[in-house]
């Protein structure tokens, strides 16, 4: 049996599946309805919506065989994320990958598949796949037929992306960040890692929307966004909270290395908004709290301490 390898981007994937907030949820109509209608349209005894998580495959619809979830290196679906386009196994026993796999050799027995990756953004999340028992083949009518069913999937999974995005800067809003911090303070309680969250409010932005008007107020945000991201980690939480407010939660970090971003992005600004182009500047004020990994502090606790810190900091600097 072989374990389908990691995507490149294995990383950005998780944290946009994260950010849908969709594992371990209930049961929904709209992803059961998609698959009622693959088993029946197909002939097939199972047709699932699955999501590959970091460890294991999650079902979040799931008929002719009973949801939950299975370790992610058996599953076929983890193999099938890895391409754009179908991962057709007309005989699975034939297939050196899967051949000697508990779910071809045991329940559910598994000879076809036929599996339609689920994009969300650039991200592969998971599958719309088939199964049945006996080997079969695939037409081209069928293939395309699968893709269009996957595309009513992936539509309703960029559904829940939209709550969670803030449409201007294209970063996280106010839940979606909330999402990723919770799931990322609870990893560090785990590995024993402290968290550090900043929290950053623009300098006169109000100014800015005056003098120059909405246009330029809101190119602002998304320079400042643009800032963020290209400073700060992959692996940091970058959210937009609403207004001119931003946050940034790391983890694993000490003092130097948040200090050494914050002036990263000072500069940054300074070169990406040049005031005689512009004719604003962008100016922030930052609240930063560290927290050990014994504090079982809450992200919402320590969102309002930073934010208080901030203030702090807007205070001084006037």
């Amino acid at each position: 049996m072989q374990a389908a390898p990691f995507p490149s981007s294995e990383s950005s994937r998780i944290a946009t599946l994260r950010l849908l907030n969709i594992l371990d949820t209930e049961p929904e109509e709209r992803f059961d309805r998609l698959t009622r209608m693959a088993k029946r349209l197909f002939s097939v005894p199972i047709a699932q919506v699955t999501l590959v998580d970091s460890d294991r495959q999650w079902f979040k619809s799931s008929v002719g065989v009973a949801g939950g979830e299975t370790p992610r290196d058996i599953s076929l679906c983890a193999h099938a994320i890895l391409g754009d386009g179908i991962m057709l196994v007309e005989d699975a026993r034939d297939d050196e990958r899967f051949s000697d796999n508990p779910l071809v050799v045991g329940d559910p027995n598994i000879r076809f598949y036929a599996g339609c990756p689920l994009k969300v953004g650039e991200e592969n999340l998971g599958t719309l796949c088939l199964i049945d028992d006996v080997p079969r083949e695939f037409g081209e009518e069928e293939l395309q037929l699968l893709r269009d069913l996957a595309e009513m999937a992936e539509q309703e999974l960029s559904a829940l992306q939209l709550a969670t995005t803030d449409h201007l800067t294209l970063i996280s809003n106010r839940r979606g960040f909330e999402v990723l911090a919770r799931h990322a303070v609870q990893f560090c309680r785990r590995l024993q890692l402290p968290v550090t969250l900043l929290s950053f409010d623009l300098n006169k932005f109000k100014e800015i929307n005056d003098r120059h008007g909405h246009a330029a107020g809101d190119q602002a945000l998304k320079t400042f966004a643009r800032g963020l991201l290209a400073v700060f980690r992959d692996s940091d939480v970058i959210g937009r909270l609403g207004g001119d407010e931003f946050a940034v939660l790391m983890t694993g970090v000490k003092g130097d290395l948040y200090e050494s971003c914050l002036l990263r992005l000072k500069e940054w600004l300074q070169v990406n908004n040049r005031v005689e182009y512009t004719g604003y500047e962008i100016l922030f004020s930052v609240g930063i709290i560290e927290a050990a990994p014994q504090e079982r502090i809450s992200i919402e606790a320590l969102m309002t301490r930073a934010d208080s810190a901030m203030y702090e900091h807007k205070k001084a600097s006037r």
